[in-house]
């Protein structure tokens, strides 16, 4: 069982930047692979980012890739989405999620997701 939290929603004028964090209670992230995901009202639910549990490595969304960066800090216990550039589409529910990615590959839809977040805003105004 792991219990994810995520930190860091809120609201920013179009431009501007925010950082979700992801911290795991009780429980370690260092070894899972954690996505971010996020749902608008009315659209389904899009991976946005991936970093690998195994090696490290990255994937992004296309409506994201350059202008959200994610990143863990194992000492901290974190993994972060750090987004730059936002716009009006990026407003949405943002989850992180235990999730299936690395090797050169991200399947969104993993089984590996099986842990979720509760979820924190992020609302970008125009």
């Amino acid at each position: 069982q792991v219990q994810l939290v995520e930190s860091g929603g809120g609201s920013v004028p179009a431009g501007g930047s925010l950082r979700l964090s992801c911290t795991a209670l009780g429980s370690t992230l260092n070894n899972w692979a954690i996505g971010w995901f996020r749902q608008a009202p009315g659209k389904e639910r899009e991976g946005i980012a991936c970093i690998s549990g195994s090696d490290g490595s990255t994937y992004y969304g296309d409506s994201v890739k350059g202008r959200f960066t994610v990143s863990r800090d194992t000492a901290k216990n974190t993994v972060s989405l750090q987004m730059s550039g936002l716009k009006s589409d990026d407003t949405a529910v943002y989850y992180c999620a235990t999730a299936g990615c690395g090797g050169g590959r991200w399947i969104v839809d993993s089984d590996d997701n099986d842990y979720w977040g509760q979820g924190t805003q992020v609302t970008v105004s125009t």
